[in-house]
């Protein structure tokens, strides 16, 4: 059975960094595009980051630009998103997904974890 995990979540004090990780089981999907999204309460569920399956091409959302950063292991199936600099409109649930295809772009994966919570406080 394939699943995504995520961990590295958390409270954190506006200015903070925390570090993300998305473990995935059953398969490492080391052919896929990876990627970070996120929900807040009453909001609908926006983009974060996403990584090439080569590491080396990587997309970010305008609002985390410069103080995001997404990477990955292929070998342990894992993508990461480190945060810094992080502000309470950060808040949220973060989920990792993964897909073989652009539908990141549209908002869409094929395969998608349960969520950690990231909470920053003012």
């Amino acid at each position: 059975q394939v699943q995504l995990v995520e961990s590295g979540g958390g409270l954190v004090q506006a200015g903070g960094s925390l570090r993300l990780s998305c473990a995935a089981s059953g398969r490492t999907f080391s052919s896929y595009t990876k990627a970070w999204f996120r929900q807040a309460p009453g909001k609908e569920r926006e983009f974060v980051a996403a990584i090439s399956w080569s590491g080396d091409t990587t997309y970010y959302a305008d609002s985390v630009k410069g103080r995001f950063t997404i990477s990955r292991d292929n070998a342990k199936g894992t993508v990461y998103l480190q945060m810094n600099s992080l502000k309470p409109e950060d808040s949220a649930v973060y989920l990792c997904a993964v897909t073989g295809s652009d539908t990141w772009r549209r908002g869409g994966a094929d395969y998608w974890g349960q969520g950690t919570q990231v909470t920053v406080s003012s």
